[in-house]
């Protein structure tokens, strides 16, 4: 109907509001998709602002993953190179030791004062002290290094105790305290030297710790496991102390200072906290001040049931005569003040000495002369990428015999004694116990 023919005014306002009404619906429906067109650009630019900055965090991220890969890079080659100074530092400040242990044994052999052989042995146990240093730094560098990969074989634990035995009866004895090894039948897997080495460092620091009583050692089985037990009957280690003893330069109480029992250097548990890692072998310990300590070393049962052969060091055990006079010894020593050295302790000895200072030196004092050795001592890295190994073979060769030989080394490492043992040769490291070189000699002339 046309709005002309519309005469009822009240119909007329109806309809207008009506109009107006959905006017103003239209408008805001309107109004609310231009502010929801509003709020998805705002979101959109924040969700773009967002992620450009998650990428930035993102890139710098990287970048510091890059500078720490090659941080780490860095601090590896620097270990690895401090690793390799302190080893080529060791053997170059080990040969002047080295003749230095000789010179002064030999010095001690000619003292007749008791004022001098005093001062004689003031000064071997400053070496003494200085060797353990320098041998106990390289060999925490190289653990902590990495670079000491265990071998792991099958160990007899009676022959390991009774090596052990012999090297730390005397010092036991000197202190008035019994030292007793269980009698044991077991073969266990290890690393000797490194076995070795753990049960040598609390062995010593039982005794060091230890005024009265002694130490015993024995062994329990736990199922797949030998526990190897060492019990002193010393001071004991406070609750508070319990990690604290396997840290760095970390000494005993000092109430043991008293009778010479204090000393060392601190580093003993550290290192075999870091063997016996290397190995995977537990290292425990009860105590009681006052009572004592017990530490526990779990190791694996052995696969063989037949004892390994008994070594050279264990060997060194059983009495014997020394019995060096007349003895003939070909020396092979590329540095002339160790040459010096020990071709005056031996000829002390009344060995007879022929010094050389490489293999075609050695081989020029054979000559066709009948003067053959009864024994070669011979340095492993001589001049020109000699090796004392070498030198020997060809000894042999020359000779046709097997004749007994020694190879004295600085070089600690297991190539050395793998290539002594392949040759059946003897090894000794520098610097020298001039009485374990005579015992050793005495055993091999035998």
């Amino acid at each position: 109907m046309p709005l002309r023919d519309i005469d009822d005014l009240e119909k007329l306002k109806k309809i207008n509001a009506a109009l107006v009404s959905r006017v103003e619906r239209s408008m805001d429906q309107q109004g609310n998709a231009f502010s929801l067109f509003q709020t998805a650009i705002s979101l959109e630019n924040r969700v773009r602002t967002r992620t450009e900055e998650l990428h930035a965090t993102l890139r710098r991220l990287e970048r510091s993953n890059i500078d720490l890969v090659a941080a780490k890079e860095t601090a590896e080659l620097a270990n690895l190179s401090k690793t390799r100074f302190l080893a080529a530092a060791s053997h170059d400040v080990l040969q002047p030791l080295n003749a230095a242990h000789l010179s002064v044994s030999a010095l001690a052999e000619v003292q007749t004062s008791e004022e001098g052989k005093k001062l004689v042995r003031q000064v071997e146990r400053s070496l003494e002290t200085m060797e353990d240093l320098l041998r106990t730094l390289l060999d925490i560098s190289k653990l902590d290094a990495g670079v000491v990969q265990p071998e792991i074989g099958d160990v007899s634990l009676e022959t390991l105790f009774s090596s052990l035995r012999s090297d730390f009866l005397p010092e036991a004895e000197k202190k008035g305290l019994s030292l007793k090894f269980r009698p044991v039948n077991v073969i266990v897997r290890s690393d000797r030297t490194l076995l070795r080495r753990i049960l040598q460092n609390i062995l010593s620091n039982a005794l060091r710790y230890t005024r009265s009583g002694g130490v015993l050692v024995g062994t329990r089985h736990r199922g797949d496991t030998i526990r190897i037990d060492v019990a002193d009957t010393g001071c004991g280690i406070p609750d508070d102390q319990r990690e604290a003893v396997f840290e760095e330069f970390h000494r005993g109480i000092s109430t043991l200072a008293d009778g010479g029992l204090a000393g060392g250097l601190g580093l003993g548990l550290a290192i075999v906290r870091r063997m016996a890692a290397a190995l995977g072998h537990p290292v425990t310990f009860s105590s009681k001040v006052g009572r004592g300590t017990i530490f526990h070393i779990d190791v694996p049962v052995g696969m063989s049931a037949a004892a390994e052969p008994a070594t050279g060091s264990a060997d060194m055990e059983r009495p014997r005569g020394y019995g060096l006079f007349g003895t003939k010894v070909l020396l092979v020593e590329n540095d002339t003040d160790v040459l010096s050295a020990m071709t005056s302790l031996l000829e002390r000895w009344q060995c007879l000495v022929r010094a050389a200072t490489s293999t075609d030196d050695a081989l020029d004092l054979l000559g066709d002369t009948a003067w053959v050795p009864d024994i070669v001592i011979a340095d492993q890295h001589l001049d020109g990428g000699d090796l004392g190994t070498a030198t020997i073979a060809e000894v042999r060769d020359y000779l046709g015999r097997p004749v007994p030989a020694l190879i004295v080394t600085a070089d600690g490492s297991e190539p050395v004694a793998k290539a002594a043992r392949a040759a059946g040769i003897e090894l000794m490291r520098k610097p020298l116990k001039p009485a374990q070189l005579r015992a050793l000699l005495a055993h091999l002339l035998a």
